[in-house]
C-alpha cells in the first residue's frame, strides 16, 4: 500500500484544570495602536473566467498536501458556490444577520463586485448605539464574529484604513479584560428573559456555549487580543482552545456529527488556522480541523450525511439535505449532482488555505477495504462540567458494505436531539437513498425517545421498546420495492437489499407530511407509520443484503427465508435473538435499569465499559482508530495514511 508521510505534530493538554493551570512558553505579540501589516490574498479570474484565490500564505508544515487532481476539482466546486450566490440581495446587519449578510457580500466581492460588497461590509452596524464602547462595531454575536474575523484579516488590504483602524481600535478594547461575562455599559447582566441579544443576556460578548459558538466566541476573542497585543486575554483563549482540542482527540465532540452545526465550529477553526501568530495556536487550529473533517468523513456518503447525529433537526435524510453535507461537499465531493443550497460558510472554505488530509478525503469516498464495522463513542454534551471528562455518554456502530453504510446508537438516557438510526444506500441517479426508523407520536422526527433501545452487529440490527402506544416511523425512497412474503418485509433499493422481520407490529400505513417545507424536502420519500400490538414488547430485526454477499435479491430472499432465524422465546422478558444469513447472531435484552441495551454478538456479551475507543474496528482492520483518553488519531485509506497526536503535556510541539 503506499503511504504518505504526513509531518506528525503533537499538541498537547491534559483535562481542563491541567490546562488552565499550565504555564506555556510563548511569543508575546503586544504592538502600537495600529492594525498589524497583513499579507495580501490574490483573486483573480482566469481565462475561462473561473476565479482564481490564492489565500494568505501558511508555513508549509502546517498544510497537508493535496494533488493537483483534488485541487481542481476543489475550484469547480468552489467556483460553482460563487457563482450561485454572485448578485443575490445582502439584507441588513441587524442582530447577527450577518451570519448569512456578511458571506453573500464576500462572495459578490469574489466574484468582481467589489465597492457594492465592501461598502456593506463597512455599512454601520443596525445596533451601533449598543456598540459604542468597541467604536460602533459589533463584536457580540459570534455568529457576526465569525465574519468580522474573516473581514478584517483576508478582505483586510480593501478595506478602508480608516474604517481598519476603527475595527481595530474597538477590538482593543473589546479584549482588554475577559468580554466574556463582562457586565455591558449599557444592559449590565441583561433583563433576563427569551432572546440572545446584550439587551436579554448582558455581557461584551455573546455567552452561549454550544460547541459552535463557543469556538466562533473563542476564537475570536483570541485572535483579535493577539492582534491589539491584549497578553493577559490572549493567553487566557489560548488555554480554552488548548482544551477544546485535547477534548477532540481524547473523548470526542459534546456537538458531535451534528448535521446542522458540524459546518459551523469548523469554519470557525479555519479563521483560526488562517490568521493566527502563535505558531502553538496555528497548529491546535489544524490538529481540530484535521480532527473534523475525519469526524465528518466517517459520516459523509456521496453528497449525503448519514448515522447517528447529536442535534439532529429531521431535515437532512437526503443527499444535500444536511448543513454539513453541503458544506463538506467542496471537501469531498464525490456527486456529480450539483449541490442545490451551498452553505455560507463555504466563503470560509473557499478563501482558505486550508485543506484536509489525503486519507480523510478517501475515507469520505469509502476507499478503504470493505466490508467492515466501526465502533465510536460520544461524550455527554456540557463535558467541560465536572465528570464531563470520565466515560462516554453514546455507544456508536456503523457498519460500512460495499454498497451501503448503516448506523445506530445506544447510551444510558434518552434524548430529544439524537438521530438514533440511519442507513445510505448507493444510488446511481442522485448519490444515495435513506432507510430511517424512528418511533414517534404524529410523524417521523429525530430523538432517542425513552425505552427505545437499539443493538447493531455488523449487518444486522435488532430494535426493541416496550409495546405503547407509540408508532414507528420508516422513510424509504418512493423508488423501493416493498413485499411481504412469509410474514417478512423485504425492500429492495437499487443496490442493497433490507429484510425486516416485524416484533409485534401491525401492517403499514404511508402519512403524508404536512409541514411544507418538509414535505418538499421529502417529496421523493415514502413515510410508513407502523403500530405496536399487544402487551409485551416490540420492534423489528433487520437484515441488509447486497450483490456481493447473496449474488441477487432474489437470492437473498430465499437465503433469509431459509436461514434467517428470528427467536422470541423469551420476548415476554424482553430478550430477542436473530440470527442471520452468515450465521452471525445478535441477540437484545432490553434493559429495565437504564436505556443502554444488553447484548449478545455471536455468543459474546458486549462490554460497554470495555469500549471506550472514540473509533475503533473488532477486527482491527480499521480506516480511522482514536483511543479513549490516548489523543493519537490515525486515519488510513486510499492508500494514504495520516497520524496526529494530541498528548498531555500542556505544550505544541512540531
Amino acid at each position: 500500500m503506499k503511504r504518505l508521510t504526513i509531518f506528525r505534530h503533537t499538541a498537547t493538554a491534559s483535562v481542563l484544570s491541567a490546562v488552565l493551570a499550565c504555564s506555556t512558553k510563548t511569543t508575546s505579540f503586544s504592538r502600537a495602536n495600529t492594525p498589524s501589516p497583513i499579507a495580501s490574498p490574490s483573486i483573480t479570474k482566469d481565462a475561462n473566467g473561473l476565479v482564481q484565490i490564492q489565500p494568505l500564505p501558511v508555513d508549509a508544515k502546517l498544510q497537508n498536501q493535496w494533488t493537483p487532481e483534488l485541487e481542481k476539482e476543489f475550484q469547480q466546486r468552489a467556483n460553482e458556490v460563487i457563482r450561485y450566490y454572485t448578485g443575490k440581495k445582502y439584507n441588513n446587519n441587524s442582530g447577527e444577520n450577518e451570519k448569512q449578510t456578511y458571506p453573500l457580500a464576500m462572495f459578490d466581492f469574489l466574484a468582481g463586485n467589489r465597492e457594492k460588497a465592501i461598502a456593506f461590509l463597512e455599512k454601520e452596524d443596525k445596533q451601533a448605539p449598543d456598540n459604542a464602547h468597541t467604536d460602533g462595531i459589533d463584536y457580540y454575536y459570534s455568529f457576526t464574529l465569525k465574519g468580522q474575523i474573516r473581514k478584517y484579516f483576508f478582505f483586510s488590504k480593501f478595506l478602508d484604513s480608516a474604517y481598519k483602524q476603527r475595527m481595530f481600535n474597538g477590538a482593543k478594547k473589546w479584549t482588554k479584560q475577559d468580554p466574556n461575562g463582562r457586565p455591558h455599559p449599557i444592559y449590565g447582566r441583561g433583563r433576563g428573559g427569551d432572546g440572545w441579544g446584550p439587551d436579554v443576556r448582558g455581557s461584551w460578548v455573546d455567552g452561549r456555549n454550544t460547541d459552535n459558538l463557543r469556538a466562533m466566541r473563542e476564537i475570536s476573542v483570541y485572535l483579535m487580543a493577539e492582534e491589539t497585543g491584549n497578553e493577559d486575554v490572549r493567553q487566557l483563549y489560548k488555554k480554552k482552545i488548548q482544551r477544546y482540542v485535547w477534548a477532540l482527540y481524547h473523548i470526542g465532540m459534546g456537538e458531535w456529527d451534528s448535521e446542522n452545526y458540524h459546518g459551523h465550529t469548523l469554519a470557525a477553526y479555519l479563521n483560526l488556522y488562517d490568521f493566527a501568530k502563535d505558531p502553538e495556536v496555528k497548529q491546535l487550529g489544524k490538529a481540530a480541523l484535521d480532527w473534523l473533517c475525519a469526524a465528518g468523513a466517517v459520516k459523509y456518503y456521496h453528497g449525503g450525511f448519514g448515522g447517528p447525529t447529536k442535534r439532529d433537526y429531521n431535515k437532512s435524510n437526503v443527499v444535500y439535505g444536511s448543513s454539513a453535507a453541503r458544506l463538506l461537499w467542496l471537501y469531498f465531493g464525490d456527486n456529480s449532482l450539483p449541490n442545490p443550497k451551498p452553505e455560507h460558510d463555504s466563503i470560509h472554505i473557499i478563501t482558505s488555505a486550508y485543506r484536509p488530509p489525503l486519507a480523510v478525503v478517501a475515507l469520505a469516498r469509502k476507499q478503504f477495504k470493505k466490508p467492515v464495522e466501526l465502533l465510536a463513542t460520544k461524550p455527554i454534551y456540557e463535558n467541560w462540567k465536572p465528570g464531563g471528562e470520565d466515560r462516554p455518554g453514546y455507544w456508536e456502530t456503523t457498519f460500512f458494505g460495499n454498497t451501503y453504510q448503516m448506523g445506530s446508537v445506544a447510551g444510558e438516557f434518552s434524548d430529544g436531539d439524537v438521530g438514533t438510526f440511519k442507513l445510505m444506500a448507493e444510488n446511481s441517479q442522485r448519490g444515495v437513498d435513506y432507510f430511517v426508523v424512528n418511533t414517534g407520536d404524529d410523524r417521523m422526527k429525530s430523538g432517542k425517545n425513552p425505552g427505545d433501545q437499539i443493538g447493531q452487529f455488523r449487518n444486522l440490527a435488532l430494535w426493541l421498546r416496550p409495546a405503547s402506544d407509540k408508532y414507528f416511523f420508516l422513510q424509504l425512497p418512493k423508488t423501493a420495492k416493498v413485499e411481504i412474503e412469509d410474514k417478512l418485509w423485504f425492500i429492495k433499493l437499487e443496490k442493497t437489499w433490507l429484510a425486516i422481520h416485524p416484533i409485534n407490529l401491525s401492517s403499514t400505513t404511508e402519512v403524508t407530511i404536512q409541514d411544507k417545507k418538509a414535505a418538499q424536502l421529502y417529496q421523493d420519500e415514502r413515510t410508513l407509520r407502523v403500530s405496536t400490538t399487544g402487551n409485551q414488547y416490540a420492534g423489528f430485526a433487520l437484515e441488509v443484503g447486497e450483490a456481493k454477499t447473496t449474488g441477487s435479491y432474489e437470492n437473498f430472499k430465499k437465503s433469509v427465508k431459509s436461514k434467517s432465524q428470528l427467536d422470541l422465546s423469551l420476548i415476554a422478558t424482553g430478550t430477542v435473538q436473530l440470527r442471520g444469513t452468515t450465521s452471525d447472531t445478535l441477540k437484545i435484552t432490553h434493559n429495565a435499569k437504564n436505556e443502554l441495551p444488553i447484548l449478545v454478538r455471536n455468543g459474546v456479551q458486549h462490554n460497554w465499559v470495555e469500549n471506550f475507543e472514540l473509533y475503533k474496528s473488532p477486527g482491527g482492520d480499521s480506516p480511522i482508530s482514536l483511543g479513549w483518553k490516548t489523543g493519537t488519531l490515525r486515519v488510513e485509506a486510499g492508500g494514504s495514511v495520516f497520524e496526529e497526536a494530541v498528548s498531555k503535556d500542556g505544550k505544541v510541539r512540531f
